[in-house]
């Protein structure tokens, strides 16, 4: 598996994670964010940023990121956006 497909791999396996919180759980603590060290699936130890901000108003959507990256390289991460819809719908 190429980095980039790793990388990517973990990115999408954080963001299924993130977005198992709901906007009701959400609402009350966006804008937020946070970086923790973890590691891909094939064992590289990576860095991850989980940020939650307002798509638009603030009360509304939210666009939820993930970028996981290795240490020393954060450009060549990987960055993954979803969005979580106020009214429940997938984004």
């Amino acid at each position: 598996m190429s980095l980039q497909d790793d990388l990517t791999a973990a990115a999408e396996d954080e963001l299924d994670r993130a977005m198992t919180l709901g906007w009701p759980q959400l609402s009350k603590h966006t804008p937020w964010g946070d970086t923790f060290e973890g590691f891909t699936p094939e064992g590289r130890e990576v860095c991850f940023d989980r940020a939650y901000m307002w798509e638009g108003d603030t009360g509304g959507d939210i666009r939820v990121e993930v970028t996981v990256y290795e240490a020393r390289s954060y450009e060549d991460g990987v960055r993954l956006t979803r969005i979580i819809a106020k009214d429940g719908s997938d984004g």
